[in-house]
């Protein structure tokens, strides 16, 4: 079954914390960062959780921090 010129257009994410201005990044809160890292531990990319390049960049060095200070888990096991 074909296709017929349907348009799919999908809305673009908007960042989180443009949204939410009075969010900040910090590696000491493990709940927020707990919502950017996927099942299997890994940290989820730009394009499914929709943040900006300003904010992913600060996002994962704080899960980076998180994880090397024992905040956070490396692996979902």
């Amino acid at each position: 079954m074909q296709r017929t010129n349907r348009e799919t257009t999908q809305q673009k994410k908007t960042c989180f914390f443009c949204l939410n201005n009075n969010v900040e990044i910090d590696y000491k809160d493990a709940a927020l960062l707990g919502k950017f890292i996927s099942s299997y531990g890994k940290i989820m990319p730009r394009k499914r959780s929709g943040s900006c390049t300003k904010h992913q960049r600060k996002m994962a060095n704080a899960i980076k921090r998180a994880r090397a200070m024992g905040i956070m888990s490396f692996t979902s096991r």
